[in-house]
């Protein structure tokens, strides 16, 4: 059973959970989650919006650029340690994270998207914009900080890519209970 949020009412709580970690979804050549803790919920252009980054050489951006939706799944508590760790440091292009993590799939209202069934809190989103990051916009000891030259663009954690941020329009919220 899915129960209808207003997602306002709750955003104390998903920008608290962004912090920790939360999902983005994505439903490309196959189901894709990636743990993200950098993210913006608000309204853009009279809408309710929640923009996600992503690095250029992630396979999540290859799913969103395919299909331009995800969704994004928020724990109610702590995160699980074991999708933490699948979802946040192995690659979905050689991984199957449904299997490793032991995630429940839960078809989506208005995506293709599936949400996950361990962190309820569902935000069905659809592409409204791209934009790739300027690194030369970027102050230095940020850039150094988060765009470290000195590594690889493939490295799961930390890489010299720019993110390119999707902005979603929020079609759907809801609680899986």
């Amino acid at each position: 059973m899915k129960e209808k949020i207003n997602v306002f009412d709750c955003s104390e709580q998903i920008m608290k959970a962004l912090r920790r970690g939360i999902l983005l979804n994505t439903n490309g050549d196959k189901f894709n989650s990636m743990v993200i803790s950098w993210g913006h919920f608000g309204i853009i252009w009279g809408e309710p919006t929640f923009i996600v980054y992503v690095r250029e050489h992630r396979y999540t951006k290859q799913q969103l650029d395919k299909t331009m939706e995800f969704t994004l799944s928020i724990p109610l508590d702590r995160p699980d340690p074991l999708i933490s760790k699948v979802c946040g440091s192995l690659s979905g292009s050689n991984v199957d994270k449904v299997k490793e993590a032991n995630l429940t799939l839960v078809k989506a209202e208005t995506n293709n998207t599936p949400a996950v069934a361990e962190y309820p809190l569902t935000l069905e989103c659809k592409v409204l914009y791209t934009q790739k990051q300027d690194l030369s916009l970027i102050p230095e000891d940020i850039r150094s900080k988060n765009y470290p030259q000195d590594v690889e663009g493939t490295n799961p954690l930390a890489n010299r890519d720019p993110h390119t941020a999707y902005i979603g329009k929020i079609v759907d919220a809801y609680v899986i209970r």
